[in-house]
């Protein structure tokens, strides 16, 4: 039974809007929408959701807030269910629609600021499926301050093609073998009806299953909710104890900035490291941190990662899939392996009251399953995501290494300024092996948006020339990357970083293990052509790209678009 609180409503949000006879409009419209005036007394907790028919990441959202709402209403709290957009990163790769994913994530953190402020909502519970809605909630959550929580909608099960696992990597890799006459028609067209198999968000660690991680590790969520795929029912008790935590949270006034802590973003960025996780794990947190006011940008993000072990063998870089993590322990078994190897903080309180290590003491570590190595034991000393600084990235770049034989590159620069002319030409296999390949102009506010490139990064896989050349941009590359692809170079081509005055021919030198990215040019000579450098033109003088791009920060800090927490002057929560 669910513990029921009777609170007391004259410092809760939700008196601006039931309380008194000033409130008699206000009230109406809730008794047209059935509510009695016992409900009208409660704590009013907004469920939102990332719900919509765009991909099968988010199908099962509307009924996993059932469920919610369902725990939120046992345990003594009027649920209030509104849903935010999701732009889905698998539907929109490949083509300019990709340079809407992460404005969404914005968007998604702004309308649910604007929908519990309009509403005066006391406390959240946030379920999300496709990448970037993820951390736009947790933006939200931290932003706001009200009591909350966030649920993973769940992985997708894996698909089955020819006696062997398959996710969507695999389809976008078959693209590339397609291109050259490797596969036929025929053979991918029997791949893509089979590799996604369900509802839920993709199965490896890309970014969806990397941030689902985050949540557990940072607090937000509840220890082992994360792993549940989203077929199964099981999914909808983790959302009913999720509807209870939050009156809980409530009750004892615990909110996100008391969670969201310097350390629990530090065990964050572990749990992304030791997973192989995306690389966008080093866009999100500090975008989170900045939320909170505290300074955590991509170089501390980098820091952490350099430090800490690759332990979890998960895909692209690995052999298992969330599914399979879920049937060994989920998450809590990664951070079980961590903090046994004094590279956790225990210390860190959580939406459930306790402390990591509290959530973490009834938690066995298992050694028979084969998923997650003991730190004593990694799959290599490094963490699977790695920073890079140098005459190219000032302001740094980020890489993927899990699953890479050798961590140094050396080549000629091959400049293309968009994504799709570069695509153009692996396509046509107008590149030869040793070259970097250098997509510009894609970064947050050249893009604008900072498009992921998967795309160029699987055809290039498909062509069996994914260790023969390296990449970089100052865009982003997806979790589901594999292969020497640098992103979030910076400064941006757009503000005349050097990545925007590099030439065809130019050496870039890439070497992970020191954590490097220069090119052989002197500064005189990156001087002398920044003088004759201009800006490009964009394609966007209008609408809600344009917007973006004269607001938005760089990488480094996450590609926030507003001054955080830090400038505050209230906090939601406390109104």
């Amino acid at each position: 039974m669910a513990r029921v609180t009777i609170f007391n409503k004259s410092d809760l949000p939700s008196r601006y809007s039931t309380s008194g006879p000033q409130r008699a409009p206000h009230r109406s419209y809730y008794y047209a929408m059935g509510l009695t005036a016992d409900d009208i007394g409660k704590p009013f907790v907004g469920v939102v959701t990332t719900w919509n028919e765009a991909a099968p990441c988010n199908i099962a959202l509307g009924r996993q807030a059932q469920a919610v709402k369902r725990g939120v209403a046992k345990a003594g709290g009027t649920p209030r269910e509104f849903t935010t957009i999701t732009v889905t990163d698998g539907i929109a790769m490949g083509h300019q629609g990709m340079k809407s994913s992460l404005v969404s994530r914005e968007v998604i953190a702004d309308s649910t600021e604007l929908t519990v402020r309009g509403h005066a909502y006391d406390a959240l519970v946030g379920l999300a499926g496709c990448d970037k809605s993820l951390p736009g909630l947790m933006m939200a959550m931290v932003r706001l301050n009200v009591p909350s929580v966030f649920m993973y909608g769940g992985s997708i099960l894996p698909g089955r093609y020819r006696g062997r696992d398959v996710t969507v990597q695999d389809v976008f890799e078959a693209v590339g073998k397609h291109a050259v006459g490797a596969i036929s028609d025929a053979d991918l067209e029997e791949l893509e009806r089979v590799a996604c198999p369900s509802a839920g968000s993709c199965g490896g660690q890309f970014t969806a299953n990397t941030m689902a991680c985050v949540s557990e590790a940072i607090g937000l969520a509840l220890p082992g909710s994360a792993g549940t795929p989203a077929p199964y029912e099981a999914r909808d008790a983790w959302a009913e104890q999720s509807g209870e935590a939050v009156m809980a949270l409530l009750a004892s006034r615990i909110r996100p900035r008391d969670i969201v802590t310097l350390k629990s973003l530090e065990n964050a960025a572990r749990v992304v490291a030791c997973s192989g996780g995306s690389t966008n794990g080093a866009l999100h947190l500090p975008a989170l941190a900045h939320e909170a006011g505290i300074a955590f940008d991509l170089h501390d993000v980098a820091e952490i990662f350099r430090s800490t072990p690759y332990i979890a063998d998960l895909k692209p870089a690995g052999q298992y899939v969330m599914k399979d993590l879920a049937d060994v322990g989920g998450v809590p078994l990664i951070m079980r392996a961590l903090l046994d190897g004094g590279l956790l903080h225990g210390d860190c309180i959580t939406v459930t009251g306790k402390t990591i290590a509290e959530n973490l003491a009834d938690f066995p570590w298992r050694p028979q399953q084969v998923v997650v190595r003991p730190v004593s034991d990694p799959i290599s000393p490094m963490g699977g995501v790695v920073g890079l600084k140098g005459t190219l990235a000032p302001e740094g770049a980020i890489v993927k290494v899990a699953g890479l034989a050798n961590l140094r590159f050396r080549g000629p620069a091959r400049c293309f300024d968009s994504e799709e002319d570069c695509m153009q030409a692996v396509q046509e296999r107008r590149y030869q092996d040793g070259e970097v390949l250098v997509i510009r102009y894609e970064g947050p506010k050249g893009g604008p948006g900072m498009r992921e490139m998967l795309g160029v990064t699987a055809a290039l896989y498909g062509q069996g020339k994914g260790d023969a050349v390296a990449l970089i941009t100052d865009g982003r590359f997806s979790g589901a990357t594999r292969g020497f692809c640098i992103g979030h170079v910076g400064p941006e081509a757009q503000v005349g970083g050097p990545i925007g005055l590099i030439q065809d021919g130019d050496i870039i030198v890439i070497d992970a293990e020191a954590g490097t990215l220069d090119v052989e040019l002197s500064q005189a000579e990156l001087d002398s052509r920044r003088k004759a450098w201009q800006p490009r033109s964009s394609y966007y003088t209008a609408g809600t790209l344009w917007k973006y791009a004269q607001t938005v920060g760089s990488a480094e800090k996450g590609a926030v678009t507003h001054p955080g927490g830090a400038a505050e002057a209230h906090v939601y929560a406390d109104i």
